[in-house]
């Protein structure tokens, strides 16, 4: 009998979508359960915001010196599918100085070393990834924990929760309806 994967789906902002948040910041924390396919949609307007995923230390400053990747046309569904943290800010403005940034940590499986890729195909559970760029983990400083993995692209499943960003940086998932704003 096949193994039960866990899927969910978050959408960045909720009904506001990526924008510049009240709060100072975003962050999803304690996603261990194993296997795991996490599905970010991140729903912004090409112009009004972008996406850019990143390395810790240009997250920190909101800098662009090691730029991962570049979203420009929202919007930017990714998707995780290794343990490790992941950084993404908006790069329009001042957007990230004013707090516009995610950092996502995704747990990993007692006894593995962080960088296993999950053991499934996404395609086997109805996720189809885009023929996006072929992106490698990128190595990390020996002070880092954790490695930094970098996003994919993929269509999400049809049950979704909702990402609100809260005043302690934690996530509160709750079921709702898919939707993307466009």
């Amino acid at each position: 009998m096949g193994s039960c994967v866990d899927a969910f789906t978050h959408i960045v902002g909720g009904s506001h979508g990526w924008r510049v948040p009240e709060n100072v910041s975003f962050l999803i924390n304690g996603l261990n359960q194993e296997p795991l396919v996490l599905v970010i949609v991140f729903p912004y307007r090409a112009g009004a915001n972008n996406l850019v995923a990143v390395k810790k230390a240009d997250y920190d400053t909101c800098g662009e010196e090691e730029v991962i990747y570049m979203y420009f046309l929202g919007p930017t569904v990714v998707n995780l599918t290794k343990a490790g943290d992941y950084y993404y800010f908006d790069g329009i403005g001042k957007h990230c100085e004013a707090g516009q940034k995610l950092h996502i940590q995704v747990g990993t499986k007692e006894g593995s070393s962080g960088s296993d890729p999950l053991p499934f195909n996404l395609e086997t559970f109805g996720i189809h990834t885009s023929l996006g760029p072929a992106l490698s983990p990128q190595p990390q400083a020996e002070s880092e924990s954790k490695p930094q993995s970098p996003p994919g692209t993929a269509t999400p499943p049809s049950n979704a929760f909702l990402l609100l960003p809260t005043p302690m940086l934690l996530a509160l998932i709750i079921p709702t309806l898919f939707s993307i704003f466009l």
